[in-house]
């Protein structure tokens, strides 16, 4: 999907060439014809997409950019979406979908689909929220249930099967529809046909509940290796299942999230976004920067008698930041990462700072040894600049690694996103306590 491919394609829409564009996407996956859709204006995109095959239009138009499907969707009636892509999705993909238009288009479109078992079952999910697990399944199962014989079990899996795109687990339910177990094809295959589902099912599967929050969901299906989990109600009832493939979509997307906060991202930007949009999404944390620089400055200007002493203590105050910051980032990082995949509880606050206490120990005493070293060698052992330094370094490495650790769980604590510590509001922090402690202690030592 090279530069000369993209051009090639919007030549032939320009020529109205549906014959040749046709041809060129009839080999193509459908992530990769949302690739070139993406890179296509939404008038282009919508020339593609009326050469498409409904099932084939579905598929593009989940894997398209969230911007870029958006402004096709908008240029499309409400009658054409819901009979040319909704009616072709799974439940999951076409709530996804729903998600991003307004109320109004919301309802026109289910207004639309012939299928009311379909639309009900999106009328339902859109209640759950979208970072739950009840808002991340989708209702496209094979059931069987419990009390069936091999026979009859494999006669229904057959018919449920032909409605199915992929199947990932066959799940057992009773008569209430309560979840009992998963099914193992291998036992359809090997028991004997007078067997019951309930005599060969694998008992208490590992599931979530509609409200789990979607990184609990995560967790659960990398901690045992699922391709799948299923999803009950308050009662046990079987609502849906979540598959590994949108189990990814969320990581990626919660990944980019985290990263744009601790990158002092304010709101998530892409790189195809408008001016406005990245200006708002970057300045607040620049402003935030300036009023701490402006700090800094006031905080060194209450200090002019001190650097009219000793002038070789303004070579230091970048190295005193600069280590606070990479210090204090460092531990957010490590706060922010246990919190994310659980190895690490909130609970555990005063332990971790402990933790984090002796590393900051060893840490400070070997910075502070090597800068000692040097200014003994550079200024003598009398200079004022040699211990004063090397002392604020010690002070400011510790309280750097306390506060960011404690920082980070505090916010989990109060259910903050903690990857916010992870950026700029960790570094700024330091940069001024680190000013005032070296100053501080310069006074002192004089």
């Amino acid at each position: 999907m090279n530069e000369e491919y993209i051009d090639n394609v919007k030549h032939l829409i320009e020529q109205k060439d549906a014959d040749k564009v046709k041809g060129l996407l009839i080999d193509l996956h459908p992530a990769d014809i949302a690739e070139l859709c993406n890179d296509l204006n939404p008038e282009e995109a919508k020339f593609v997409y009326r050469l498409l095959d409904n099932e084939i239009a579905a598929d593009v138009l989940v894997e398209m950019d969230e911007d870029a499907r958006k402004e096709l969707l908008e240029m499309l009636p409400s009658e054409t979406i819901a009979k040319r892509f909704v009616d072709y999705m799974d439940t999951d993909d076409a709530v996804d979908l729903m998600r991003e238009l307004d109320e109004d288009k919301q309802e026109e479109i289910l207004s639309h689909i012939e299928d009311i078992e379909q639309a009900g079952d999106i009328v339902d999910l859109l209640k759950y929220d979208e970072n739950t697990a009840g808002g991340l399944m989708g209702t496209e199962m094979v059931l069987v249930n419990e009390n069936w014989s091999m026979p009859e079990c494999l006669k229904e899996m057959r018919q449920q099967a032909e409605e199915l795109d992929e199947i990932y687990y066959v799940y057992v339910i009773d008569d209430d529809e309560r979840l009992r177990g998963i099914f193992p094809l291998k036992k359809m295959i090997t028991s004997p046909s007078v067997s019951k589902v309930k005599h060969v099912m694998q008992k208490d599967p590992i599931s979530v509940h509609v409200d789990t929050p979607i990184d609990e969901v995560v967790q659960a299906i990398e901690k045992y290796d699922l391709v799948a989990i299923p999803v009950v109600d308050s009662i046990g009832r079987l609502v849906g299942q979540i598959t590994v493939d949108d189990v990814m979509d969320e990581v990626r997307e919660q990944s980019e999230r985290d990263y744009q906060l601790a990158s002092g991202l304010s709101q998530d930007v892409e790189t195809d976004d408008n001016v406005l949009r990245q200006t708002t999404a970057r300045l607040p944390w620049l402003l935030i920067g300036m009023i701490g620089g402006i700090g800094n400055s006031m905080i060194l200007g209450n200090f002019d008698a001190t650097f009219a002493t000793h002038p070789e203590m303004a070579l230091y105050i970048p190295l005193i930041g600069g280590t606070g910051g990479n210090v204090g980032t460092q531990s957010s990082a490590i706060v922010v990462q246990g919190l994310a995949n659980s190895s690490l509880d909130a609970k555990n606050t005063f332990r971790q700072i402990a933790k984090e206490s002796i590393v900051a120990l060893i840490n400070a005493t070997i910075i502070s040894l090597l800068v000692y070293t040097y200014n003994f060698i550079r200024f003598g052992a009398t200079a004022t600049v040699t211990y004063s330094v090397s002392i604020s370094l010690f002070a400011v490495v510790m309280f750097a690694s306390i506060f960011g650790t404690l920082v980070p769980m505090t916010l989990e604590k109060f259910k903050i996103d903690p990857a916010i510590a992870t950026g700029p509001f960790i570094s700024i922090t330091n940069d001024i306590i680190g000013m005032m402690l070296y100053m501080g202690i310069t006074v002192l030592l004089s």
